[in-house]
């Protein structure tokens, strides 16, 4: 599996979002591009896809901009790359027993495999809460302290 860039980048923002939860009121898109070096017009867009599938919330006007639905202990990396990728699947070969796939030699065998393969990685980026990647986030690396997260 690889995560597109729309996966990375929509991690990256709500992380962002995530870290700074106890600061007042929605987080502005410039503010949010600022903060993450993303590019705001894309951003916009990966954060209305997000919204779409009830992971951010947005508060418009003056002072507006977005903030977590959940707390970040109840969002997984599994949710927020499917809102902007679209199911998490090991390849677009189909399903074994459907369409006639198992009607070729070997073929339905291996579907039953790369089906497998995206539950296990849809299973596993589903491990990992932005609630864990805020903790990871703080951890300061040996050799940069004095800096800050």
């Amino acid at each position: 599996m690889r995560v597109s860039t729309r996966g990375d980048y929509a991690s990256r923002a709500l992380l962002s979002l995530a870290l700074h939860l106890n600061e007042p009121g929605p987080t502005s898109v410039q503010r949010l591009a600022e903060r993450t070096g993303l590019p705001q017009p894309y951003l916009e867009q990966i954060l209305l896809a997000c919204k779409g599938a009830g992971l951010v919330r947005s508060k418009r006007g003056v002072g507006g901009g977005y903030e977590l639905a959940r707390h970040p202990s109840e969002i997984t990396l599994g949710e927020i790359v499917a809102a902007v990728e679209g199911p998490i699947t090991a390849g677009t070969f189909g399903l074994p027993h459907e369409d006639g796939a198992c009607d070729q030699e070997g073929r339905c065998a291996l579907l039953a495999v790369w089906s497998e393969v995206g539950e296990h990685m849809r299973s596993h980026l589903d491990t990992f809460t932005l609630a864990e990647m805020i903790a990871r986030a703080r951890v300061i690396p040996a050799g940069t302290e004095g800096l800050t997260v």
